[in-house]
């Protein structure tokens, strides 16, 4: 059953479907299936964790060898034999050899990168699905809705539920791309490629000074439009925007160039990354002019953001993993419904307490080899969410 409806761009419809309700024997194949995709998530979220503890120690270990090893150096200008092969701390501003140009615009920027974003007008299909029963049937009823937008990406229209009246261009006329500057240096030394690819701020390029480039281009703002009334664009319609990172030549309209701050090896005149004793590389680059403390305190900052998210991801894993596995309890009782919703809690908390006892426990054994101590005491604290599930057990079903 389908009904349409059309209010300005955007256009919708309902498509009702309907199968028969699974039986027992179906449910539990599909809890069966569900079991196995629960162990391996659960055996991923235990190396997740583990490996985590060990990045994560093994990177502040990196960050602290770092720190008391780097040299600053006095001048951007001079390389000094003395540092050879040494990891050196230096400030300054970013430089390049010649401008990055996009010919088909008639545009250039003295940058470290520059990106041209095209998006084209598109049709986009939206869904929203909502089940129920009726008639011992489990029927589905979803409401596709259609709207035209902007999309860097070509939205391919053959996957929609109703292409007719909905159809997109397969490609753009005109592609994005990112230009990338051969050679980037502060004062004389040389950036290594995995320095420059840090360089990612990327900051909106203003289109206010620059002519049409074509006829059948317009400039609106700051884009550039391939169409004949960017004001009331057609599908299949472009607009073109461009996006610069490490500005490094001083410009009338953007300002003096990028600073940046750089702790890498010197190799002659080139900076590079530094292996630690740890089995970690420094390679590191920030904006702005920092201090070595200041540099080393921002990377311990990230060290502890990213391995609390991964425990996070960790625990996450684990629980989708526990809840999957002991799935099968609530098929066996889901045609009582009071007994059904019982069991539902009881093993979502199940699932919670053991999670957070195994992740702790996990990170407890990563950690065992590096801080013994600290291992000691998660490992006691993973004890207790169990010990605080079973104190909430009324004394005769302990017995």
């Amino acid at each position: 059953f389908q009904q349409f409806s059309d209010s300005g761009s955007r256009k919708e419809h309902v498509k009702i479907t309907s199968e028969s309700k699974p039986g027992f024997l179906e449910r539990l194949s599909e809890t069966s299936g569900g079991m196995l995709m629960g162990l391996v998530t659960f055996l991923l979220a235990f190396y997740l964790l583990f490996t985590n503890e060990g990045r994560a120690l093994r990177t502040a270990k990196s960050l602290d060898e770092g720190l008391s090893l780097v040299v600053p150096l006095d001048s951007i200008h001079s390389i000094s034999q003395q540092n050879e092969g040494r990891l050196v701390h230096l400030s300054g501003a970013l430089s390049t050899s010649k401008p990055l140009f996009d010919p088909s615009y008639g545009l250039s920027i003295q940058a470290v990168k520059l990106k041209r974003n095209v998006e084209m007008y598109q049709w986009v299909e939206y869904e929203d699905s909502k089940e129920y029963e009726e008639n011992g049937e489990i029927k589905k009823e979803t409401k596709y809705s259609y709207n035209t937008e902007w999309k860097s990406e070509v939205v391919n229209s053959r996957n929609f539920d109703r292409e007719i009246g909905h159809k997109n261009p397969s490609a753009m006329a005109v592609e994005s791309f990112t230009a990338v500057s051969p050679n980037v240096q502060v004062g004389s030394f040389v950036l290594s490629k995995g320095l420059v690819d840090k360089i990612d701020d990327f900051k909106r390029l203003s289109l206010s000074n620059l002519e049409d480039p074509h006829a059948d281009v317009t400039r609106g703002g700051d884009y550039f439009y391939h169409s004949e009334n960017p004001r009331r664009p057609e599908v299949g319609d472009l607009r073109v925007s461009f996006f610069y990172a490490g500005l490094s030549g001083d410009d009338p309209h953007l300002g003096s160039a990028d600073k940046v701050t750089v702790i890498a090896r010197q190799r002659g005149d080139q900076l590079v990354p530094y292996h630690t004793k740890s089995g970690d590389v420094l390679e590191i680059l920030h904006p702005g002019d920092l201090s070595v403390e200041e540099v080393f305190q921002k990377e311990h900052q990230s060290n502890t953001m990213k391995t609390w998210a991964l425990r996070a991801a960790g625990w996450l894993s684990m629980f989708v993993g526990i809840s999957l596995m002991t799935r099968i309890f609530y098929t066996l009782v889901d045609w009582f419904p009071v007994v059904r919703d019982l069991v539902n809690i009881g093993l979502k908390a199940f699932a919670f307490c053991v999670a957070t006892s195994l992740s702790l426990l996990t990170i407890s054994v990563g950690w065992l080899f590096y801080r013994p101590l600290w291992a000691l005491l998660i490992g006691l604290l993973s004890m207790v969410p169990i010990v605080v599930a079973k104190s909430r057990v009324p004394p005769k079903k302990q017995q």
